[in-house]
């Protein structure tokens, strides 16, 4: 291999480290936002918080998904083909038609604030919407600069510029939280006070972007394909590039628009329901706030630990797929359906038997965090058929048919909206009913792509092998959470009080330690599906020191 594509793989590794890590830090910054936040704007403040937010997030995935895709995928096939004048109208072009995407999109949060309010029949939430708009905008902008550092295989400003998001978020949302509790604003206008500090840690993250566009020199990543650039090459005209850009971004966007979507409809549904059968604005406010903030934000936490998962086996899968080795595949997908069940299991039953010390550590005691405990404990359970809903869809990508997890998402999307309008809609299930529903879509959409599967791959997962076998021990691991639980809160209560709300800690890495080694008591685990994880084979020596894998004699290819 050449200095060149040495520098070029080294520089790829190295980008999506900074990405994994620069996404990992946003989640736990998002999550310990909530935490200070919620004790300045209570409840009902979180409410109008996670209303705006909701309606951001949808127009923000319709903005600005698909189109960096395929902007870091038509500058990657530039480069290589030594095309620099293209390189650079692309840039031009997708800029200019970011920067009218997030003006558009401005203007539709900002001035449609009132008909979103009236919507989720929630008085006042129109102003936080308002302060949260022009982040759109913004992100827009940022979003046409990172397609282009991507397509040179340069992640590192994405990962930045994302942390810069998220601190500004964070310091920001707070001080001015606390500047408009110190003025004496109403609750709604608190609300939207914190939310302008997601708008400006966006806008910092933009103003990072457009420095680092200026002193950036593709000169340096452009000789990686080649001798010198050819700057008599064609360029196509700006509508060819435009037509192109779309023809890439839609489906990907479409994809991932109808999760979001849904979950926008979802609130607005919530929200109606609960006031049709009997519950005050005010009540239904509350609910929602501490719905959505305590139990939605840490049931969002575990499938994150999919994604490295997904980003290592998408190659392998697509490799087996290109040299038509159907036993190589089937083992691959085998095996990363055993560890996603490994991993996610023991998440979903541990979270679910831990709710209550979970929020009371995190969001401190009181009658809201009884209630989000109950709604967390099933909400949980939503975690595994969550991650299996990501793994399968990816199973689906890497063979070329991304239009069917699409369909799977729009029919998984129809029937959690039907779901929330009849469960929300018993009185004796009312908010209850949410999680119920969200345990239903995530399930749909997972057997909707099993279903896909089986017909285009022909490929029937050993049902037995990934959940059987995982299955006991998972339940060992939340038992062994819930007893190491209960004796370390009554030895924190009678020795250190002043922490009993920590005794959770413990009680999970108790658990973490007797269920690594049950596993492979159990023999769940196998040579084959260590070796699909990054780093399989140190893990593999390391386990056979432990002698907790057998050694097994090497094959020659």
């Amino acid at each position: 291999m050449s200095n060149t594509q040495n520098k070029s793989r080294t520089r790829f590794f190295t980008g999506v480290v900074a990405l994994t890590m620069g996404n990992l830090f946003v989640k736990v910054v998002g999550l310990i936002l909530k935490i200070p936040l919620r004790t300045l704007l209570t409840d009902a403040g979180m409410a109008y918080y996670n209303n705006a937010y909701e309606i951001y997030a949808w127009l923000f995935t319709i903005a600005t998904t698909g189109l960096p895709v395929a902007v870091s995928m038509m500058i990657s096939t530039g480069r290589a083909k030594g095309n620099v004048r293209e390189n650079r109208k692309i840039f031009t072009v997708t800029s200019v038609l970011f920067v009218l995407i997030g003006l558009i999109g401005t203007a539709i949060m900002y001035f449609g604030a009132p008909l979103f309010e009236q919507a989720y029949k929630i008085e006042n939430s129109a102003f936080c919407i308002m302060a949260v708009a022009p982040t759109l905008f913004f992100i827009c902008v940022a979003s046409a600069l990172r397609g282009y550092f991507q397509g040179y295989q340069n992640m590192v400003p994405t990962a930045v510029s994302e942390v810069i998001e998220a601190v500004g978020k964070l310091v920001l949302g707070l001080l001015f939280a606390g500047y408009a509790i110190e003025q004496g604003k109403p609750l709604y206008l608190v609300a939207a006070y914190s939310a302008l500090g997601l708008t400006i840690g966006v806008a910092a993250g933009m103003v990072y972007l457009l420095i680092a566009k200026l002193i950036f020199r593709p000169e340096r990543y452009d000789i990686e394909y080649g001798d010198k650039a050819d700057e008599s090459l064609p360029v196509r005209s700006a509508a060819t590039i435009v037509k192109t850009l779309l023809i890439i971004a839609i489906p990907i966007t479409l994809s991932s628009s109808v999760t979001s979507f849904t979950s926008m409809i979802d609130s607005i549904l919530l929200s109606r329901r609960l006031q049709d059968i009997g519950y005050t604005e005010e009540i239904v406010t509350v609910m929602i706030g501490n719905y959505k903030t305590c139990a939605v934000t840490l049931a969002n936490l575990p499938p994150t630990l999919i994604a490295p998962i997904t980003a290592a086996i998408l190659p392998l899968m697509s490799a087996a797929f290109a040299s038509g080795n159907k036993e190589r595949m089937k083992k691959v997908m085998d095996s990363s359906l055993l560890i996603t069940s490994i991993i996610e299991l023991p998440c979903a039953l541990g979270m679910s038997v831990l709710a209550e010390p979970i929020i009371t550590m995190l969001f401190g005691t009181g009658t809201s965090a009884e209630t989000a405990a109950p709604l967390l404990s099933v909400l949980s359970l939503s975690v595994f058929f969550g991650s299996l809903m990501s793994i399968t869809s990816a199973f689906l990508q890497a063979h070329k048919l991304e239009r069917k997890p699409l369909i799977s998402i729009v029919i998984g999307a129809v029937v959690k909206i039907v779901a929330t309008y009849v469960l929300v809609g018993i009185p004796s299930l009312n908010i209850f009913g949410a999680p119920i529903v969200a345990i239903l879509g995530v399930f749909v959409i997972s057997m909707c792509n099993f279903y896909f599967i089986k017909k285009h791959l022909g490929f029937v997962p050993d049902f037995v092998r990934i959940l059987a076998r995982p299955f006991g021990p998972a339940v060992i691991c939340s038992l062994t959470a819930l007893f190491s639980y209960r004796l370390f809160d009554w030895l924190f209560d009678h020795f250190l009080p002043k922490v009993s709300r920590f005794a959770v800690v413990p009680a999970i890495l108790v658990a973490m330690v007797v269920y690594f080694f049950v596993i492979f008591l159990f023999r769940a685990l196998r040579r084959e599906d260590v070796m699909l994880l990054p780093k399989g084979q140190k893990l593999c020596r390391l386990l056979e020191k432990m002698h907790l894998l057998k050694k097994e004699p090497r094959q020659d290819s």
